[in-house]
């Protein structure tokens, strides 16, 4: 009787988990393990590592460096520009109607992306776009000789940027919050100036939070495949579009070379993901 209770609670206490579980099964687990078969896998149904020798194409490795490229100078520039803001919102004394509003910004724009985000970039930076007529027309201003091109690798990063900077506010603002006053107070007891205080304290306390958020944007970056292919279309040879196209049956005419690419891809951002968790906790034992 009382093993049966205990079973019961058991189940009662697991009860809630069981959509998500479902949902992961079915909509990730189970997706990634058709993918990670079919790159090792002819269409006639035999097993070949083929698949992965063909990656070794110019097209192919040119769109992973082209994603690679575009991704971390995208983590990058949203890590540099979402701390300043995140250290200035946090440290910085700004009263809670200011961050009170950025923080609930953050929170939707970290998620603003695809094709609304691509429409938004085009309708006011694009070629025919509302700041670059304005400029064009009323400032004599024309930005594609300065070289700006919206549909490009560098167009593609500033787009990017919009929901880099929000996403690395929300997971910095944590850290830096936890940075404990008596830190600081010690160091101005011991004659520390404020560059000496971040330089020897506060940044090696928050380096595994900025690097393990890093690689989580980077993550975020590599796999955006429909802000991409809104913005450039097929005149931008990335990873993620090269794989759209191979789906459409455009390009490479091999569905299983597809699924290679795939998972490639889903080794590329589960590495990130996986330096994202160690180095986040490795962070937390610092900010408890």
């Amino acid at each position: 009787m009382a093993r049966h209770a205990t079973l019961v609670d058991t189940a009662q206490r697991w009860v809630g988990l069981v959509p998500f579980m479902l949902f992961t099964g079915l909509f990730l687990i189970a997706p990634t393990l058709f993918i990670v078969i079919g790159a090792f896998r002819t269409p006639a149904g035999g097993f070949t590592l083929q698949n992965i020798l063909d990656l070794n194409t110019p097209t192919i490795l040119s769109a992973y460096w082209v994603s690679i490229k575009v991704s971390f100078l995208s983590a990058l520039l949203g890590c540099l520009i979402g701390f300043a803001m995140a250290a200035a919102m946090t440290l910085g004394g700004v009263s809670k109607r200011v961050k009170s509003p950025l923080m609930t910004f953050s929170g939707v724009a970290s998620n603003f992306a695809g094709v609304p985000l691509a429409f938004a970039f085009i309708a006011t930076i694009g070629p025919a776009g509302l700041i670059t007529m304005y400029l064009r027309t009323e400032w004599g201003i024309n930005l594609r000789m300065y070289g700006w091109n919206l549909l490009s690798t560098w167009g593609l990063i500033i787009t990017y940027l919009f929901f880099q900077i929000p996403l690395m506010i929300l997971i910095i603002t944590p850290a830096l919050e936890g940075l404990k006053r008596e830190w600081r107070e010690a160091a101005d007891i011991l004659g520390a100036t404020r560059a000496q205080y971040w330089r020897m304290v506060a940044l090696p306390i928050l380096f595994p939070s900025i690097l393990g958020t890093m690689a989580l944007l980077f993550a975020n970056a590599f796999g955006a495949v429909a802000t991409a292919i809104a913005l450039t279309g097929p005149s931008l040879n990335i990873a993620p579009i090269l794989l759209y196209a191979q789906i459409r049956g455009d390009v490479l005419g091999n569905p299983n070379l597809g699924y290679a690419l795939a998972f490639g891809m889903i080794l590329i951002t589960g590495a990130a993901n996986t330096l994202y968790i160690v180095l986040r906790l490795r962070a937390e034992r610092w900010l408890k």
